[in-house]
């Protein structure tokens, strides 16, 4: 066992995500190391209570590299035929689940030697992120913050400024393990342009952001006006409710009017019916009169009877003889005679 020799001496490795890294494993052998050459590459798991992993191995002139599926197509040996003394291993487009310990184990009886080596995939620093926070007035305090969505521990942060005098200004304070940027008491002159630079062991990002310092705005104007605004939105609100209301109530009662039938009110008095009726009251008032009352009477002419048309049509005639209305004998009452208008057959008054 004392005649294999593993010559490789690097331990530990820290490589960036998607990148690819190579675990040297490389060996000497004596004429007393007679038997096959074996090479087995092991993922250690860090949990002492789970079984070690085999993820690659070389046996009698053959490679197996199908144990274990997270590494599948990622892996390979780096010497296609590693009895020349190089069983290294490549690991391509590294992730961060590839974080772990590795062993390589060479055997060729009698010989067996093993060596163990730590892999440490870091992510580089990826969508930084500049921000401002707080009021961009002159006299308040600003706060610039620059963050990575991204990134492997330990992330440092580091501000600059990329216009006008380049400086940061003297009130200026920095967090380079928080990514801010305290600037107090902003003055106009602190307007600008900033940079951050966000970095780990692996690599590097960058974001910038635009800084305005501006005279105080004028709220109490913004809020009076806002307020004048409202009301007067809420006006014109009002007036068009009112207008559409009123709209519908009248289109409403025009449309109950045309629509309505009044059950309630009789029916109009034909023409012939009137005439008749005045007719009558006529003869009533000229039965009832007497020598004392007839000095007030006066004869009312035909043509104020009232207007209304008497004629029928022949069909509609009552068959009925003209009534003879005999006037009371007035002359013995020393009163003059009066004509008592008479109906005809055909309606008309004689």
């Amino acid at each position: 066992s004392r005649s294999l020799v593993i010559t490789s001496g690097e331990k530990s490795f820290e490589t960036a995500q998607g990148e690819k890294v190579t675990l040297p494993c490389t060996f000497e052998t004596s004429e007393e190391d007679r038997g096959p050459l074996d090479i087995e590459w092991v993922l250690i798991p860090a949990d002492s209570q789970k079984k070690e992993q085999i993820i690659i191995m070389y046996d009698v002139d053959r490679i197996y590299d199908n144990y274990y599926p997270p590494l599948d197509g990622r892996m390979q040996f780096t010497k296609s035929d590693p009895r020349a003394g190089d069983g290294s291993l490549d690991i391509l487009n590294l992730k961060a689940a590839d974080t772990g310990t590795y062993q390589c184990r060479v055997k060729k009886a009698p010989g067996v030697q093993s060596q163990k080596m730590q892999l440490t995939v870091l992510v580089k620093p990826a969508r930084t992120k500049c921000s401002i926070e707080g009021s961009q007035e002159i006299g308040k305090d600003v706060t610039l913050k620059c963050t990575s969505q991204e990134g492997s521990p330990l992330l440092s942060y580091d501000w600059s400024r990329v216009s006008g005098t380049r400086d940061l200004p003297t009130t200026s304070t920095q967090n380079k393990n928080t990514g801010e940027l305290l600037l107090k008491n902003a003055s106009k002159e602190y307007s600008g342009t900033y940079h951050c630079v966000a970095s780990n062991r692996v690599g590097t990002d960058e974001c910038s952001v635009e800084l305005n310092v501006t005279p105080p705005i004028n709220t109490a104007g913004i809020i009076a006006g806002a307020i004048i605004g409202t009301l007067l939105g809420l006006s014109v609100l009002a007036f068009l409710v009112f207008c559409c209301c009123k709209k519908h109530r009248e289109k409403k009662y025009e449309k109950e009017v045309h629509h309505d039938i009044r059950e309630d009110v009789p029916p109009p008095k034909s023409r012939c019916s009137t005439a008749r009726s005045y007719i009558g009251s006529k003869r009533s008032s000229l039965g009832s009169m007497s020598p004392s009352n007839m000095e007030g009477y006066t004869k009312t002419p035909y043509s104020q009877v009232p207007s209304e048309d008497f004629e029928r049509s022949p069909g509609q005639n009552p068959a009925f003889a003209p009534s003879k209305v005999a006037a009371p004998n007035l002359s013995r009452m020393g009163a003059v005679p009066v004509m008592i208008p008479a109906q005809s057959k055909d309606g008309s008054i004689v």
